[in-house]
Protein backbone atom coordinates (compact mmCIF):
# COMPACT_ATOMS: atom_id res chain seq x y z
CA UNK A 1 0.00 0.00 0.00
CA UNK A 2 0.69 3.79 -0.49
CA UNK A 3 -0.89 7.46 0.91
CA UNK A 4 -1.20 9.77 -1.01
CA UNK A 5 -3.40 13.60 -0.60
CA UNK A 6 -6.53 13.42 -2.74
CA UNK A 7 -9.03 15.88 -3.01
CA UNK A 8 -13.36 14.70 -3.88
CA UNK A 9 -14.33 18.17 -4.38
CA UNK A 10 -12.79 21.44 -5.37
CA UNK A 11 -12.67 24.23 -2.10
CA UNK A 12 -10.60 25.60 0.53
CA UNK A 13 -7.49 23.11 2.38
CA UNK A 14 -9.48 21.23 4.21
CA UNK A 15 -10.73 19.40 1.07
CA UNK A 16 -6.96 17.69 1.28
CA UNK A 17 -7.23 14.40 2.23
CA UNK A 18 -4.29 12.23 3.56
CA UNK A 19 -5.49 8.38 2.31
CA UNK A 20 -4.26 4.97 1.79
CA UNK A 21 -4.18 3.79 -1.27
CA UNK A 22 -3.22 0.82 -3.33
CA UNK A 23 0.53 0.65 -4.48
CA UNK A 24 1.00 2.22 -8.02
CA UNK A 25 1.68 -0.25 -11.40
CA UNK A 26 4.32 1.31 -13.84
CA UNK A 27 2.56 0.79 -17.00
CA UNK A 28 4.87 -0.43 -20.14
CA UNK A 29 6.46 3.30 -20.57
CA UNK A 30 5.94 4.44 -16.90
CA UNK A 31 8.77 4.25 -13.60
CA UNK A 32 7.31 4.04 -10.72
CA UNK A 33 9.15 6.58 -7.79
CA UNK A 34 9.13 6.67 -4.07
CA UNK A 35 9.49 10.07 -3.65
CA UNK A 36 12.19 11.76 -1.49
CA UNK A 37 10.28 15.42 -1.79
CA UNK A 38 7.32 17.54 -3.68
CA UNK A 39 7.18 21.27 -4.47
CA UNK A 40 4.73 23.10 -3.19
CA UNK A 41 3.46 26.14 -5.79
CA UNK A 42 0.50 28.13 -6.18
CA UNK A 43 -0.48 26.06 -9.60
CA UNK A 44 -1.89 23.00 -6.69
CA UNK A 45 -3.68 26.19 -4.81
CA UNK A 46 -5.43 27.20 -8.41
CA UNK A 47 -6.21 23.24 -9.24
CA UNK A 48 -7.32 22.94 -5.30
CA UNK A 49 -9.98 25.58 -5.35
CA UNK A 50 -10.95 24.76 -9.26
CA UNK A 51 -9.30 27.90 -10.96
CA UNK A 52 -7.43 25.63 -13.32
CA UNK A 53 -9.82 22.66 -13.63
CA UNK A 54 -8.45 18.35 -12.81
CA UNK A 55 -9.50 15.88 -15.24
CA UNK A 56 -11.14 13.78 -13.05
CA UNK A 57 -12.36 13.93 -9.51
CA UNK A 58 -10.89 12.45 -6.84
CA UNK A 59 -7.59 13.41 -8.15
CA UNK A 60 -3.88 13.64 -6.63
CA UNK A 61 -2.43 16.85 -6.40
CA UNK A 62 1.32 18.58 -6.66
CA UNK A 63 3.14 18.83 -9.69
CA UNK A 64 7.40 18.36 -8.68
CA UNK A 65 8.64 15.72 -6.71
CA UNK A 66 12.22 13.76 -6.43
CA UNK A 67 13.31 10.43 -5.52
CA UNK A 68 14.63 7.16 -6.66
CA UNK A 69 12.91 5.09 -8.95
CA UNK A 70 11.80 1.55 -8.15
CA UNK A 71 10.60 -0.34 -11.03
CA UNK A 72 10.49 0.38 -14.79
CA UNK A 73 7.83 -0.29 -17.01
CA UNK A 74 8.78 -3.27 -19.88
CA UNK A 75 9.81 -0.72 -23.02
CA UNK A 76 11.54 2.12 -20.72
CA UNK A 77 15.31 1.46 -21.50
CA UNK A 78 17.29 4.74 -20.61
CA UNK A 79 16.19 4.61 -16.65
CA UNK A 80 16.69 1.78 -14.41
CA UNK A 81 15.93 0.94 -10.28
CA UNK A 82 17.88 3.11 -8.31
CA UNK A 83 18.32 5.94 -10.50
CA UNK A 84 17.69 9.41 -8.69
CA UNK A 85 15.89 11.86 -10.84
CA UNK A 86 12.78 14.54 -10.63
CA UNK A 87 10.47 15.65 -12.70
CA UNK A 88 9.16 19.85 -13.08
CA UNK A 89 4.94 18.95 -14.05
CA UNK A 90 3.30 16.09 -14.06
CA UNK A 91 0.29 15.86 -12.18
CA UNK A 92 -0.13 13.58 -8.74
CA UNK A 93 2.35 14.59 -6.56
CA UNK A 94 1.40 14.39 -3.64
CA UNK A 95 1.76 10.67 -2.79
CA UNK A 96 4.52 8.17 -1.14
CA UNK A 97 4.89 6.84 -4.32
CA UNK A 98 4.03 7.11 -7.90
CA UNK A 99 4.18 6.27 -11.46
CA UNK A 100 4.63 8.81 -14.68
CA UNK A 101 5.88 8.63 -17.88
CA UNK A 102 9.59 7.97 -18.60
CA UNK A 103 10.18 10.30 -20.57
CA UNK A 104 9.03 12.97 -18.38
CA UNK A 105 11.63 12.66 -15.87
CA UNK A 106 15.05 13.72 -15.79
CA UNK A 107 18.55 12.30 -13.80
CA UNK A 108 19.79 14.42 -10.61
CA UNK A 109 23.38 14.46 -10.98
CA UNK A 110 25.04 13.88 -8.08
CA UNK A 111 25.67 18.00 -7.24
CA UNK A 112 22.22 18.43 -6.72
CA UNK A 113 20.38 17.07 -3.80
CA UNK A 114 16.84 15.83 -3.58
CA UNK A 115 14.67 18.58 -1.69
CA UNK A 116 16.37 21.43 -3.80
CA UNK A 117 15.21 19.44 -6.96
CA UNK A 118 11.71 19.13 -5.64
CA UNK A 119 11.56 23.18 -4.67
CA UNK A 120 13.18 23.72 -8.34
CA UNK A 121 12.20 22.15 -10.85
CA UNK A 122 8.96 23.63 -11.88
CA UNK A 123 10.21 27.24 -10.61
CA UNK A 124 13.63 26.82 -12.51
CA UNK A 125 12.44 25.21 -15.68
CA UNK A 126 9.79 28.16 -15.61
CA UNK A 127 12.22 30.43 -14.97
CA UNK A 128 14.36 29.11 -17.76
CA UNK A 129 11.61 29.54 -20.21
CA UNK A 130 10.72 33.32 -18.95
CA UNK A 131 14.12 34.49 -19.26
CA UNK A 132 15.71 32.48 -22.32
CA UNK A 133 12.96 32.02 -24.10
CA UNK A 134 9.17 34.03 -23.97
CA UNK A 135 11.40 37.11 -23.64
CA UNK A 136 14.91 36.26 -24.12
CA UNK A 137 16.97 38.85 -21.87
CA UNK A 138 20.02 40.31 -23.09
CA UNK A 139 23.05 41.73 -20.99
CA UNK A 140 22.47 45.85 -19.74
CA UNK A 141 18.49 44.73 -20.20
CA UNK A 142 16.11 46.28 -17.21
CA UNK A 143 13.95 43.92 -16.18
CA UNK A 144 10.85 43.95 -13.89
CA UNK A 145 9.97 41.24 -11.82
CA UNK A 146 7.19 41.22 -9.40
CA UNK A 147 6.70 38.85 -6.05
CA UNK A 148 10.83 39.33 -6.33
CA UNK A 149 11.17 37.24 -2.72
CA UNK A 150 9.05 34.65 -3.73
CA UNK A 151 10.15 31.28 -5.06
CA UNK A 152 10.42 32.29 -8.71
CA UNK A 153 11.38 35.89 -7.86
CA UNK A 154 14.58 34.95 -6.32
CA UNK A 155 15.51 32.18 -9.09
CA UNK A 156 14.56 35.26 -11.33
CA UNK A 157 17.13 37.67 -9.39
CA UNK A 158 19.47 35.65 -9.69
CA UNK A 159 19.43 34.37 -13.05
CA UNK A 160 18.95 37.71 -14.37
CA UNK A 161 21.85 38.98 -13.05
CA UNK A 162 23.76 35.98 -14.16
CA UNK A 163 22.49 36.57 -17.52
CA UNK A 164 23.80 40.47 -17.19
CA UNK A 165 20.34 42.38 -16.67
CA UNK A 166 19.10 44.80 -14.35
CA UNK A 167 17.04 43.24 -12.59
CA UNK A 168 14.30 46.07 -10.64
CA UNK A 169 12.20 43.40 -7.89
CA UNK A 170 8.87 44.50 -6.80
CA UNK A 171 8.23 43.26 -3.30
CA UNK A 172 5.26 43.65 -0.57
CA UNK A 173 7.51 44.37 2.49
CA UNK A 174 10.84 46.01 3.18
CA UNK A 175 11.78 42.41 4.94
CA UNK A 176 10.99 40.79 1.26
CA UNK A 177 13.62 44.07 -0.62
CA UNK A 178 16.42 42.78 1.21
CA UNK A 179 16.15 38.82 0.47
CA UNK A 180 15.48 40.03 -2.85
CA UNK A 181 18.63 42.41 -3.09
CA UNK A 182 21.20 39.57 -1.58
CA UNK A 183 19.60 37.46 -4.36
CA UNK A 184 20.70 40.14 -7.04
CA UNK A 185 18.20 42.73 -7.71
CA UNK A 186 19.78 45.73 -8.33
CA UNK A 187 16.84 47.85 -7.44
CA UNK A 188 13.73 46.60 -5.29
CA UNK A 189 10.70 49.05 -5.18
CA UNK A 190 7.74 48.25 -1.86
CA UNK A 191 4.22 47.68 -3.24
CA UNK A 192 2.83 49.05 -6.22
CA UNK A 193 2.26 52.34 -5.62
CA UNK A 194 3.34 54.78 -8.07
CA UNK A 195 5.38 52.09 -9.57
CA UNK A 196 5.68 53.17 -13.09
CA UNK A 197 7.17 56.46 -11.93
CA UNK A 198 9.78 54.69 -9.96
CA UNK A 199 10.44 52.57 -13.18
CA UNK A 200 10.73 55.41 -14.89
CA UNK A 201 13.18 57.39 -12.05
CA UNK A 202 15.11 53.99 -12.07
CA UNK A 203 15.98 53.86 -15.88
CA UNK A 204 15.96 57.44 -16.12
CA UNK A 205 12.89 57.75 -18.36
CA UNK A 206 13.46 54.72 -20.91
CA UNK A 207 10.86 52.11 -19.00
CA UNK A 208 11.71 47.90 -19.37
CA UNK A 209 11.01 46.12 -22.03
CA UNK A 210 9.68 43.01 -20.43
CA UNK A 211 7.88 42.97 -17.15
CA UNK A 212 7.58 39.44 -15.46
CA UNK A 213 3.87 39.09 -13.30
CA UNK A 214 3.34 36.48 -11.09
CA UNK A 215 0.74 38.24 -9.22
CA UNK A 216 -1.93 38.78 -11.66
CA UNK A 217 -5.00 41.13 -11.42
CA UNK A 218 -3.44 43.70 -8.86
CA UNK A 219 -0.23 44.44 -11.13
CA UNK A 220 -1.45 43.84 -14.52
CA UNK A 221 -2.05 47.92 -15.37
CA UNK A 222 0.80 49.18 -13.26
CA UNK A 223 3.02 46.65 -15.15
CA UNK A 224 1.48 47.84 -18.47
CA UNK A 225 2.61 51.35 -17.68
CA UNK A 226 6.18 50.22 -16.85
CA UNK A 227 6.80 49.00 -20.65
CA UNK A 228 8.84 50.81 -23.27
CA UNK A 229 7.08 50.79 -26.79
CA UNK A 230 6.72 47.30 -28.11
CA UNK A 231 7.51 45.98 -24.66
CA UNK A 232 6.31 42.59 -23.88
CA UNK A 233 3.97 41.86 -20.81
CA UNK A 234 4.64 38.48 -19.54
CA UNK A 235 1.95 37.24 -17.13
CA UNK A 236 2.29 34.05 -15.76
CA UNK A 237 0.37 33.78 -12.13
CA UNK A 238 -2.87 35.02 -10.31
CA UNK A 239 -1.98 35.66 -6.84
CA UNK A 240 -3.93 38.45 -6.61
CA UNK A 241 -6.93 37.19 -8.92
CA UNK A 242 -7.39 36.43 -12.34
CA UNK A 243 -6.43 39.75 -15.17
CA UNK A 244 -10.05 39.72 -16.86
CA UNK A 245 -11.32 42.56 -19.19
CA UNK A 246 -8.64 43.76 -20.31
CA UNK A 247 -9.32 46.31 -23.80
CA UNK A 248 -6.73 45.61 -26.65
CA UNK A 249 -7.09 49.55 -26.88
CA UNK A 250 -4.59 49.03 -23.92
CA UNK A 251 -1.91 47.94 -25.41
CA UNK A 252 -2.09 50.43 -28.58
CA UNK A 253 -2.66 53.29 -26.82
CA UNK A 254 0.77 52.30 -24.73
CA UNK A 255 2.82 51.88 -27.77
CA UNK A 256 1.95 48.80 -29.34
CA UNK A 257 2.79 46.60 -26.70
CA UNK A 258 2.61 42.25 -26.51
CA UNK A 259 1.49 40.51 -23.80
CA UNK A 260 1.91 36.77 -23.31
CA UNK A 261 0.18 34.31 -21.09
CA UNK A 262 2.94 31.21 -21.01
CA UNK A 263 2.92 27.95 -20.08
CA UNK A 264 5.67 25.90 -19.30
CA UNK A 265 4.45 22.89 -21.22
CA UNK A 266 4.87 24.71 -24.58
CA UNK A 267 8.30 24.92 -23.56
CA UNK A 268 9.28 21.84 -22.50
CA UNK A 269 6.80 19.44 -23.86
CA UNK A 270 9.42 17.73 -26.27
CA UNK A 271 11.95 15.17 -24.41
CA UNK A 272 14.90 17.11 -26.31
CA UNK A 273 13.53 20.48 -25.21
CA UNK A 274 12.98 18.99 -21.37
CA UNK A 275 16.54 17.82 -21.18
CA UNK A 276 18.09 20.79 -22.55
CA UNK A 277 16.29 22.98 -20.42
CA UNK A 278 16.61 20.65 -17.19
CA UNK A 279 20.82 20.51 -18.40
CA UNK A 280 20.83 24.33 -18.02
CA UNK A 281 19.32 24.69 -14.55
CA UNK A 282 21.23 21.40 -13.11
CA UNK A 283 24.30 23.39 -14.45
CA UNK A 284 23.76 26.42 -12.84
CA UNK A 285 22.77 24.66 -9.19
CA UNK A 286 25.65 22.15 -9.70
CA UNK A 287 28.53 25.75 -9.86
CA UNK A 288 26.21 28.17 -6.97
CA UNK A 289 25.37 30.23 -9.53
CA UNK A 290 21.66 29.91 -8.49
CA UNK A 291 21.27 28.83 -4.65
CA UNK A 292 17.65 27.52 -3.80
CA UNK A 293 16.45 28.74 -0.68
CA UNK A 294 14.55 26.09 1.05
CA UNK A 295 12.37 28.67 3.36
CA UNK A 296 10.05 25.75 5.11
CA UNK A 297 9.30 22.20 5.03
CA UNK A 298 5.90 20.45 5.88
CA UNK A 299 5.13 17.10 6.02
CA UNK A 300 3.23 15.78 3.15
CA UNK A 301 0.13 14.99 5.28
CA UNK A 302 0.19 18.41 6.53
CA UNK A 303 -0.17 20.04 3.52
CA UNK A 304 -3.14 21.78 4.17
CA UNK A 305 -1.12 23.64 6.35
CA UNK A 306 1.38 24.68 3.71
CA UNK A 307 -1.45 25.83 1.26
CA UNK A 308 -2.94 28.49 3.96
CA UNK A 309 0.76 29.60 4.48
CA UNK A 310 1.69 30.02 0.56
CA UNK A 311 -1.78 31.83 0.24
CA UNK A 312 -1.68 33.88 2.86
CA UNK A 313 1.93 34.85 1.76
CA UNK A 314 3.85 34.03 4.61
CA UNK A 315 6.34 31.77 2.88
CA UNK A 316 9.64 32.66 1.35
CA UNK A 317 11.75 30.95 -1.20
CA UNK A 318 10.79 27.51 -2.10
CA UNK A 319 8.27 25.24 0.44
CA UNK A 320 9.03 21.42 0.29
CA UNK A 321 6.69 18.63 1.59
CA UNK A 322 8.42 15.63 2.83
CA UNK A 323 6.71 12.05 2.63
CA UNK A 324 5.57 10.25 5.74
CA UNK A 325 7.20 7.14 5.23
CA UNK A 326 5.31 4.32 6.80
Amino acid sequence: MSRAVRIHEYGGPEVLRWEELPTPVPGPDEVLILQDAVGLNFIDIYYRTGLYKLPSLPAVLGMEGAGRIKAVGANVRDLQPGDRVAYPSALGAYALKRVIPADRVVRLPDAVDSRVAAGVMLRGLTVQALLRQVYEVKPGDPILVHAAAGGIGLLMCQWGRHLGAEVIGVVSTEEKAERARMAGAAHVVVGLDNLPARVKQITDGAMVPVVYDSTGKDGFLPSLDCLRPRGVMVSFGNASGEVTGVALSMLASRGSLYVTRPTLGSFIGKRDRLEAASAELFALLSDNTLKVEIGQEFPLSRVAEAHEAMAARRTTGSTVLIPDQP
